[in-house]
């Protein structure tokens, strides 16, 4: 294992040939966790299409919980709710708590289990790499701060890979390993399944790196490593003013799998925030490449580009998903792009190739704070095209109304903006410095911590030139006070001021039933909540955006108001459109060029998971999507979450 204290500068030098060439992936198959290399979650299939997709019905499920023991974690939903299995030739594979199972996609009969020792497999994913003529097939996955190898045929350990079948890792990735030529290719998430998540603002002073590796997937062995801080002697580093590069935790790539345009090589990075998230007073400038999209050479790890999209981060407003690629036209010109998306609200389309935008983005103006020794970016980059994909501003007119949900609800909603008087001032509105003893209105911020679009991403139907994604707003609403744990002097690099967030105060309302027992909590702005959103990539504008989820809790004929929602979309050449992420437990078809829901139906659970769609040997296609969030739902019985399967009578 490289010593942390070692300057690595991009690449390693002795990468060996990479002799295995990608080749397009089986339309039966759904082999990787955003199906290609792309990450476009595209299925050529259309078996399944508009025109009958009404007629799904559940053709089988498989329960995750084990049979026979109790998974240790604070929750199962923690253990099963982000999964996405894949299918290669014929057999499904897919975590599921401490066991990685091949199934048959037909059936769902077991064809081999691997149950791990302690600990458990990664809760979003796995890979599968093919084999050479040294090496039978592999199963990968990562379980807190190791990567395992797996012979796909049997499901037992692969002896050839690593140590006895396991890597050491430097820093543990929860997310599937992402598959290139024979690199493995893995971010960085500073905590792994059933271990205590380390938030970067909390853990300053632990200088956990959010540097990205690639590994040879015949041997495990690291081949490079990337400083997503800039070392002395490397671009970025004079962003990061007192030398505040020093141990510093964040800029860490958590998307649960990465991008990669094979045809040129290069391998894009959305590189999230430095700790503290909420604080930066103590590293001045824009802090490369922290809230950037870095695009790398994937058999070296040198930089080709960066963009970043937020500077100097303060609002936690980072980039979870890997982009998604897509070929556009415009002004008749064919242009190599991708379309990031984040939390940040907006969605930046560059030249795939130079970083460039493709549409256009200014840096506006922004409003300026007041935290006693913070450092504000004066401006932000902000894209003319497309426009906001999530609420990023706010005033008294955007209360919810009675109306939208009941006159209860709107009454106590008015009450709270009436006491607390939140004040914004647009996009990157900053937190307000609270002393003791004075009477501050606390910000309100959009799309918020947990808005816009999360970890969920994008599907992209190259056809089309449509990009669609999941949106939701869920902002932040406080203020910035001083620490009391702070010491001054303090070498180990706590902050000031609160740390791991403002101080909030929530922004959601009681609706109550006819006998007064209150049923939810709902926001206090005006709906919808929630959207799903199709973005025509070769324009900039929206093709079409419907509300996403229905929220029970309120009268008839008001709960279409969209959901919250985590996930993310896939899409077909059979112009379907399907996603789960909402939390009324439903998966959705929609069509993909019109917006109009066709099929609906309810789960077991929640699903905050990317549902799949493959083709069995049969013949037939399926749908599938892990549902396992929150408490039972529908009639279910309790430990039920399970991968439930559909298709055609």
């Amino acid at each position: 294992m490289l010593s942390k204290w070692i300057v690595i500068g991009f690449c390693c030098a002795g990468v060996p040939a990479l002799f295995a060439q990608s080749k397009a992936a089986p339309a039966a198959d759904w082999p990787m966790y955003n199906r290609d290399l792309a990450s476009t979650r595209y299925s050529p299939l259309t078996q399944i299409n508009t025109a009958n997709v009404t007629k799904l019905t559940q053709a089988w499920a498989y329960r995750l919980q084990p049979e026979d023991k109790a998974l240790t974690s604070s929750s199962p939903a923690e253990i099963f709710q982000e999964i996405t299995p894949i299918v290669v030739n014929g057999v499904l594979y897919t975590p599921a708590g401490n066991r990685v199972v091949a199934l048959d996609p037909e059936t769902g009969k077991e064809l081999w289990r691997y149950e791990l020792k302690t600990g458990l497999a990664s809760q979003r994913g796995l890979a599968y790499w093919p084999g050479d003529r040294n090496n039978p097939p592999r199963v990968i996955f990562t379980t807190g701060h190791k990567m395992v190898g797996l012979n796909a045929n049997t499901g037992k350990i692969d002896p050839g890979f690593g140590r006895e079948g396991e890597v050491d890792l430097e820093v543990a990735y929860a997310g599937a390993p992402t598959i290139y030529k024979n690199l493995i290719l893995l971010g960085t998430n500073f905590y792994g399944p059933g271990e205590r998540h380390i938030n970067p603002a909390l853990d300053q002073a632990g200088g956990q790196r959010g540097d990205t590796h690639a590994y040879d997937a015949r041997t495990g062995k690291q081949l490079w490593e990337f400083h997503t801080i800039p070392r002395p002697g490397e671009l970025g580093n004079d962003t990061w003013g007192n030398d505040s590069w020093k141990n510093r935790t964040g800029n860490n790539v958590w998307s649960f799998a990465l991008t990669v345009d094979e045809q040129r090589g290069i391998l894009y990075l959305p590189v999230s925030e430095p700790g503290a998230n909420f604080y930066g007073g103590d590293r001045p400038g824009n802090n490369l490449f922290g809230d950037s999209v870095v695009a790398l050479d994937a058999e070296t790890g040198r930089m080709k580009w960066f963009f970043q999209t937020v500077h100097h981060e303060l609002w936690d407003y980072n980039l979870p998903p890997a982009p998604g690629l897509v070929d556009i036209v415009k002004d008749g010109k064919k242009i190599p792009a991708l379309a990031q998306v984040g939390k940040i609200g907006y969605m930046f389309i560059l030249d795939r190739t130079t970083g460039k935008p493709v549409f256009g983005v200014e840096e506006r103006p922004v409003a300026q704070g007041d935290v006693p020794g913070e450092h504000y970016s004066p401006t932000q980059p902000i894209p003319v095209k497309p426009p906001p994909i999530a609420r990023v501003s706010f005033t008294k007119d955007d209360l919810v109304r009675a109306a939208d949900t009941t006159p209860e609800h709107a009454q106590a909603c008015q009450e709270w903006y009436d006491k607390w008087q939140p004040y914004n001032a647009g996009p990157y509105t900053p937190w307000p410095y609270h002393a003791e003893g004075a009477d501050t209105k606390p910000a309100i911020n959009f799309p918020g911590l947990d808005g816009g679009v999360n970890w969920g991403g994008t599907a992209t139907d190259p056809k089309l030139g449509y990009v669609f994604l999941a949106t939701k707003d869920s902002p932040g609403t406080g203020w910035m006070e001083k620490n009391p744990k702070y010491t001054p002097g303090n070498t180990e690099g706590l902050v000031e001021y609160v740390r791991g967030g403002p101080r909030g105060f929530g922004f959601n309302a009681p609706v109550k039933d006819a006998s007064g027992r209150t049923v939810a909590n709902l926001p206090c702005f005006r709906p919808p909540w929630g959207r799903l959103i199709a973005v025509n990539a070769n324009t900039g504008d929206f093709a079409w955006q419907v509300p996403l989820g229905l929220v029970e809790s309120l009268p008839e004929g008001k709960q279409l108001a969209g959901s919250a929602n985590s996930a993310g979309p896939i899409v077909t050449a059979g112009g379907l459109v399907f996603v789960g992420a909402t939390r009324d437990a439903r998966l959705r078809a929609f069509d993909s060029k019109t917006g109009k829901e066709l099929w609906v139906t309810k789960l077991p659970y929640t699903s905050t998971a990317v549902p799949i769609t493959y083709q069995g040997k049969n013949g037939k296609q399926y749908v599938a999507i892990i549902a396992a969030s929150g408490a039972p739902q529908n009639g279910a019985p309790k430990d039920s979450q399970s991968l439930v399967v559909y298709s055609l009578p």
